[in-house]
C-alpha cells in the first residue's frame, strides 16, 4: 500500500485556543484531502507544574474536528506527555502533538514505486532556513520507529547529520 511522508508538529497556545484558532485549520486540511490525520493528542501544563494530558472534547468541546485515529492504533507515533520539547510549557498552556500522513504525495509514492524506486530521504526545512541537530536526529528516530527506514539507513543518516 502506498502512503504519503508521515510528520509530525508540536505546538503550543495560551489556555484552550485550539477549538477557535487551530480546529479549523485542521478541518480545511482534512476538508481538501491534502492531509490525513493520524493522531491528534494534548496536554497541559497544569498548576503546580504536572503535564496532564487532554482529551480531544476537552479542547474542542464544539466539535470542530471529527477525528478517528486510523486502524492499526498508534504504532511509532511519540507520546505527547513525553515529549522534552513540552519541559518548558509553562503553566496554563496547552500543546497539541498532530501527526499527519500527506496524501497529495500518495501518488507519486505509488509511481516510484512502481517504477522499482523507493523514498531515501524526506526531510524539512524549516521556514528559518536551518535545524538544529537534536531535532533532526528526532525526525530520524521517528521515520524509524515509523519503519520508514531500515536500521542500516537510520545509522548512515544519523552519521551524516554528526558529521555536518
Amino acid at each position: 500500500m502506498a502512503v504519503g511522508p508521515v510528520e509530525y508538529l508540536v505546538v503550543t497556545f495560551p489556555g484552550g485556543r485550539f477549538a477557535d484558532a487551530i480546529a479549523p485549520v485542521l478541518v480545511d486540511a482534512v476538508a481538501s484531502e491534502a492531509a490525513r490525520i493520524l493522531d491528534l493528542a494534548f496536554a497541559r501544563r497544569a498548576s503546580g507544574g504536572a503535564l496532564e494530558r487532554l482529551e480531544l472534547r476537552a479542547m474542542d468541546p464544539q466539535g470542530l474536528l471529527a477525528f478517528e485515529p486510523p486502524e492499526g492504533g498508534r504504532d511509532g507515533v511519540p507520546q505527547i506527555t513525553d515529549l522534552e520539547v513540552l519541559e518548558r510549557l509553562p503553566e496554563g498552556d496547552s500543546a497539541a502533538l498532530i501527526v499527519w500522513e500527506d496524501l497529495w504525495s500518495v501518488p507519486l509514492t505509488r509511481a516510484v514505486q512502481e517504477a522499482g524506486g523507493r523514498l531515501l530521504a524526506h526531510e524539512r526545512v524549516p521556514a528559518d532556513g536551518g535545524d538544529d541537530v537534536i531535532t533532526l536526529l528526532e525526525r530520524l528516530a521517528a521515520l524509524r520507529q515509523q519503519g520508514a527506514l531500515t536500521e542500516a539507513e537510520f545509522a548512515a543518516q544519523k552519521t551524516r547529520i554528526l558529521a555536518d
